[in-house]
């Protein structure tokens, strides 16, 4: 089983979402998004990366262009149908090809058309506060500072956020997937990464202590 940081936006919860707690099931469409478009960049260890093959899969409102990551994690390219994205964004991939992203994982509910669904377990929640500034001196357009940003573990999701919270950073335990960050608690837990199973890493440990140590890999860096 693979552990995947995925971030829920605060209004995709406010607007229709249903709150979690540590140790649910979900099931969450999965776009990848280039780390530079959520909440002007800056992120940190949040960032996954993933290879496969480029699919489109059929749908009734058109296909929507997917990454198989090799290790079985689908997630969405686009938030739109293929023949609704332009040519720009489309460039030059295509149906089978194989890519090598860096990104942020998020959880897509307005997407048209339905993009596919990841079913998992939560294993932690941090919510993220972010700092935002005047876009320009006088300007009442305010954007994300990434460099102004911190998150603090909580066992459920709120469904209603303060002004200063911009969503949650969830870590989702998906079956039948492998990642960095499984990688990464197989190391913190004194584990070998040659011969050890995925799913191993969580194997033996309470949800409460899996959540505590996920939190030391899921930072933010130090204002400065």
């Amino acid at each position: 089983m693979g552990l995947w940081h995925v971030f829920y936006d605060d209004w995709q919860m406010e607007c229709c979402g249903t709150p979690f707690k540590v140790g649910d099931e979900v099931s969450w469409p999965l776009l990848f998004q280039s780390s530079d478009h959520a909440l002007g960049g800056g992120w940190h260890d949040q960032l996954t990366k993933i290879t496969g093959s480029v699919e489109d899969i059929p749908a009734e409102e058109g296909a929507v262009r997917v990454l198989r990551e090799e290790s079985g994690l689908v997630v969405a390219l686009h938030q739109h149908s293929v023949d609704l994205v332009s040519q720009e964004e489309l460039g030059d991939v295509r149906p089978g090809d194989r890519l090598r992203l860096v990104g942020l994982l998020t959880a897509e509910f307005h997407s048209d058309p339905d993009l596919p669904d990841t079913r998992g377990r939560v294993r932690a929640i941090q919510v993220l506060r972010q700092g935002y500034a005047a876009m320009a001196p006088g300007s009442l357009t305010r954007v994300p500072v990434p460099g102004e940003r911190s998150l603090r573990s909580v066992g459920e999701c709120p469904k209603w956020f303060a002004d200063a919270d911009a969503g949650v950073l969830v870590t989702l335990e998906v079956p039948g997937t492998d990642s960095r960050l499984s990688h990464a608690v197989r190391e913190a837990r004194g584990l070998p990464h040659e011969g050890t199973a995925p799913g191993a890493e969580v194997t033996g440990l309470a949800p409460a202590a899996l959540a505590e140590l996920l939190e030391t890999l899921s930072t933010v860096p130090e204002p400065g």
